[in-house]
């Protein structure tokens, strides 16, 4: 195996790791994900310039097989009148609860904007970046950006974190 490509995972497989569950919403998904996206990268490893890092390449690649799952799961998608109980987050701390909920809100996204909202903010990409790998003019990054943010809003009161753990240290639920 090329020792060059062991170094990388190593080094930034965690951090991509960390962007797979934000944008598929579930750790399994994202490590299924994760696997997949290594292999193909690992196929094309010998042609990549790696003196460069191929953080972007591999980026690409998550985006492009999590929008061709999400496609896919689309189509079979069946509609059922009752959700299902998610489990709580449990004794976290004013900043894991808050963690929670933001992971719980990106979850109920669209794809779209779930992919722009955690290209641009959780990896730091620019816009044109973002709209790049997505495959669409960075007005469309804009839209599902501005979207996303004001889905988040609605989703997230801004003291849910801090009444969750209000509630939960005085035992009422």
């Amino acid at each position: 195996m090329d020792t060059e490509f062991v170094d990388f995972v190593r080094r930034r497989g965690d951090h991509h790791l960390r962007t797979a569950v934000l944008l598929t919403g579930d750790w399994h998904a994202a490590e299924d994900l994760m696997q997949s996206c290594l292999s193909k990268l690992y196929r094309v490893w010998h042609r990549l310039d790696t003196s460069t890092e191929p953080d972007a390449y591999l980026r690409r690649i998550m985006v492009n097989t999590h929008r061709s799952w999400w496609r896919a799961r689309w189509r079979r998608e069946i509609p059922r009148a009752d959700l299902p109980d998610l489990p709580g987050p449990g004794d976290m701390g004013d900043a894991g609860a808050a963690a929670e909920d933001v992971r719980s809100a990106l979850a109920r996204l669209p794809a779209r904007q779930r992919t722009a909202l955690v290209l641009r903010f959780f990896d730091d990409l620019s816009e044109a970046d973002v709209a790049e790998l997505m495959g669409c003019s960075v007005g469309t990054v804009k839209t599902h950006t501005h979207r996303g943010l004001q889905a988040m809003r609605r989703l997230i009161p801004p003291d849910a974190a801090v009444n969750r753990t209000d509630t939960e240290r005085s035992g009422v639920r």
